[in-house]
């Protein structure tokens, strides 16, 4: 059985590993015996995270909203163990922006970081992993892929992109022995989720929302996560699992 979620020796690059869940993904793939590339914008943060976890870990500091740096980028994350195996994309950037108030800029962020970025990181990833016959990739959706929130409307229109995005690159890249899937996280204690839980009332009504009576815990997401790097999914592609306490289900 162990076989099923053994990922030693395997490469991984996680974005947005700096903080939150990236951050929890970079630490159980690293703990979990791969080599494992953190790439954020914070270099201060990342190189915290680096000294702070056991395994073997390396970083790239990068502003991964710049799409034209991105190409860069990928070299850069293959430089210290060799080519990419799993690619886990959770960098991600939520302006809370009213449809009246939405800018050009903080569209162009939003899609540049939460949507292009992944998509093209993962372009220019994926011929090593096609010459291994054997890639992970694991997109961040959300909630608010198939839900509308307040102040939501950019941030919205990425996750549905990256939804859509995860079929299409399991439509484009599994038949090479490449799984794309998505996990969608409900509400999170993180710095992108700081102020809903500054609100305690609209904390607990999120709660409430779920089947299972809380928000999420960090290491909630270890089991899913793990699933879809490991060979356990090899017959699962192109799927957004919703890791949401029930959330969606109500």
């Amino acid at each position: 059985m162990s076989a099923l979620f053994d990922i030693s020796g395997k490469v991984a690059c996680v974005t947005g590993a700096s903080s939150g869940l990236g951050r929890q993904a970079a630490t159980l793939l690293a703990e979990a015996g791969a080599q494992v590339v953190g790439v954020a914008r914070r270099g201060d943060a990342l190189s915290a995270w680096s000294e702070n976890t056991s395994g073997q870990t390396a970083c790239v500091t990068a502003d991964l909203s710049d799409r034209s740096g991105l190409a860069a980028v990928a070299q850069a994350v293959c430089a210290p163990f060799g080519a990419i195996d799993i690619l886990v994309n959770a960098a991600g950037i939520n302006t809370r922006q009213h449809a009246d108030d939405v800018t050009a800029e903080g569209w162009d962020v939003t899609l540049n970081l939460n949507l292009a970025a992944p998509f093209f990181l993962a372009q220019a990833l994926v011929p090593g992993m096609k010459a291994k016959g054997w890639g992970r990739i694991v997109n961040f959706a959300s909630l608010q892929s198939r839900r509308a929130f307040p102040a939501g409307i950019s941030y919205g229109a990425s996750k549905g992109g990256v939804e859509q995005m995860t079929r299409a690159m399991a439509e484009a890249w599994s038949g090479d022995g490449i799984t794309a899937n998505a996990v969608a996280p409900g509400f999170f204690r993180t710095e992108l989720t700081g102020p809903v839980f500054a609100n305690p009332e609209l904390a607990q009504r999120n709660a409430d929302q779920t089947c299972i009576g809380r928000n999420g815990e960090p290491a909630d997401l270890d089991g899913p996560l793990m699933f879809f790097c490991a060979p356990a999914s090899d017959y699962v592609t192109g799927q957004t699992l919703f890791v949401d306490g029930g959330f969606t289900a109500k």
